[in-house]
């Protein structure tokens, strides 16, 4: 225990990351090269974990290359991070549990569960997830006091930011131990006071990311130059669409539905559009096509 600021604060030492994909692989990176814990990395068949190792092993590439990162240091993240297809394995001697699975609510529930029958008391679980309720995510296991939300941004190798989401039970114990260990993966956090769908990023970002679905789909114009307006006249980093295809549009859809449904409000419900895109597997970056055809570039 550490005390900082009055609070007793958790060391966290061991951190299990539950996913292997687009969201868990990073996580596992940032924090076993910038915090350096032992990061104990799951998913539930081999193939998804192979897979989230070699986006590592790419990503770690990529750092040593640009001369932000030596080969020995390469090594000694690899060595951080143990990939394992055992649940068990993973939770139970973590400090902190961070879920980063499908955003499917009935999912994340049942494996929440299952992490809390094994994992150790002292253990706190954040979820990954960009919209589900944290409370209801927290009454999945019978430490709400101890659960909390934590949202990365992809890619989390790169994004700074950090939303830690309450739920109507955190205590204040565990916000500030995860937004000390957060700070300590290198990142600026945010906290959200209270449990709102979409928290504060999604909230404001998903009505913009689907009106430009709609300009697509209403032909206004052609998605090069919906982003292209997008980049230069609100100085966004990347277009919206552009964006989509990264966030997988799969989880965009996902995430307006979790925002219809919990707010009611018609500003939140999908283009059709998004939802035939979906249904045609156009997902974005992660099946190679969305707005754009990422096979070309790759």
């Amino acid at each position: 225990m550490a005390i900082v600021g009055g609070w007793s604060l958790l060391e966290i030492a061991r951190v299990a990351v539950l996913g292997a994909g687009l969201m868990g692989h990073g996580i596992a990176q940032v924090a076993a090269q910038i915090a350096r814990s032992e990061v104990y990395l799951t998913d539930v068949k081999q193939e998804f974990l192979d897979r989230g190792v070699k986006m590592i092993d790419d990503s770690l590439g990529r750092f040593v290359r640009k001369g932000e990162l030596s080969e020995n240091d390469r090594a000694e993240v690899r060595k951080r991070i143990h990939a394992t297809l055992s649940l068990k394995e993973a939770v139970r001697e973590a400090d902190l549990v961070i879920e980063a699975a499908p955003e499917e609510a009935q999912l994340k529930c049942q494996l929440l569960s299952e992490v809390d029958k094994v994992a150790p008391q002292r253990t706190i679980i954040a979820s990954n997830t960009s919209s589900i309720s944290i409370t209801m995510l927290a009454a999945a296991t019978k430490r709400p006091e101890r659960f909390c939300g934590m949202h990365f941004f992809n890619p989390p190798q790169l994004m700074k930011l950090v939303e830690i989401v309450r739920g109507v039970k955190t205590s204040d114990e565990t916000v500030q131990t995860v937004k000390a260990f957060a700070e300590k993966m290198g990142k600026d956090t945010v906290i959200v006071k209270k449990d709102a769908p979409g928290f504060i990023v999604n909230r404001i970002l998903i009505p913009a990311l689907n009106e430009a679905i709609f300009l697509v789909q209403e032909e206004v114009a052609e998605p090069a130059d919906i982003d292209k307006a997008i980049k230069l006249g609100l100085n966004w980093p990347m277009g919206p669409l552009t964006l989509l295809d990264y966030i997988g549009l799969d989880t965009t859809l996902s995430i307006t539905n979790v925002l219809s449904g919990e707010t009611g409000d018609p500003k939140y419900r999908a283009s059709s559009l998004l939802r035939q895109m979906v249904r045609a597997g156009l997902l974005g970056r992660k099946t190679g096509k969305g707005f754009y055809d990422w096979t070309e570039r790759k």
